[in-house]
């Protein structure tokens, strides 16, 4: 039997998420100057083009800013920051996730009941849609994410609520990186398959479009608590004995 490679971190992403560690507990200030690239190298023990990448990862994220001719600054750090591109993820720690997941909780069980008492016949076929690329991208992670993605924002947009959608926007990014790793760490599980999570994506659909504002909000929780219970399996599984 052919197994597929396992993938292992990135050099640079471990040398990203060491620096985003250090600025989250203070080690590293506001203002702070890090040092050159060829010293960051000599530290961690890797090569620039390594510290270059993790460097351009944590500017994106907007903690570090590069002055020309000074150097790179350590900005200001906000935990409510929620425009992370979502390569960050992989720089989230678990309780980020789990204050991620309780979020999504809040905004979606909510939105899905919105959806469910003012949904219109576009909403549905928005979200009718997106349940049938989700069928058509089994096999494919890619489309199966952006399908899960259009999905979920179907149901935001349905509620008719646009400050609603905005939220869900300026989150989106994260939710798509969670949506990658639960997907990846589900459709893998023996306890899990693709027509589970398919289901569960039709339970919600079918209780918007019975127009049952309980029912849709009791589904969507079912869906988020199981990504969740996942999510906290895996990480189990990945604690030193």
């Amino acid at each position: 039997m052919a197994f597929k490679r396992i993938k292992t971190k990135k050099i640079y992403e471990e040398v990203a998420e060491a620096i985003f560690d250090m600025i989250k507990n203070g080690e590293l200030k506001p203002g702070d100057k890090l040092d050159s690239v060829q010293q960051l190298a000599e530290q961690f023990q890797v090569g620039r083009a390594a510290i270059r990448e993790a460097l351009t990862a944590l500017k994106a994220m907007g903690l570090i800013e590069l002055k020309q001719g000074e150097g790179t600054y350590v900005r200001e750090f906000d935990p409510t920051m929620m425009t992370f591109p979502l390569s960050i993820a992989v720089l989230m720690n678990k309780e980020d996730i789990w204050h991620l997941l309780e979020v999504r909780k809040l905004l979606e069980a909510g939105a899905a009941s919105l959806a469910a008492a003012k949904r219109t016949e576009r909403d549905l076929e928005a979200m009718a849609e997106a349940l049938r690329q989700m069928k058509e991208g089994i096999g494919s992670d890619e489309l199966g994410e952006k399908a899960d993605l259009a999905f979920h924002m179907a149901i935001a947009a349905a509620s008719q609520n646009p400050m609603l959608v905005s939220i869900m926007n300026s989150v989106s990014g994260m939710i798509v990186e969670t949506m990658r790793e639960t997907r990846r760490i589900w459709l893998f599980s023996k306890q899990t398959t693709t027509e589970k999570l398919l289901a569960e994506h039709q339970a919600i659909f079918e209780a918007i479009r019975d127009q049952n504002p309980d029912a849709a909000r009791t589904r969507m929780l079912e869906h988020l608590t199981n990504v969740e219970n996942v999510l906290r399996r895996y990480i189990r599984t990945q604690q030193p004995d």
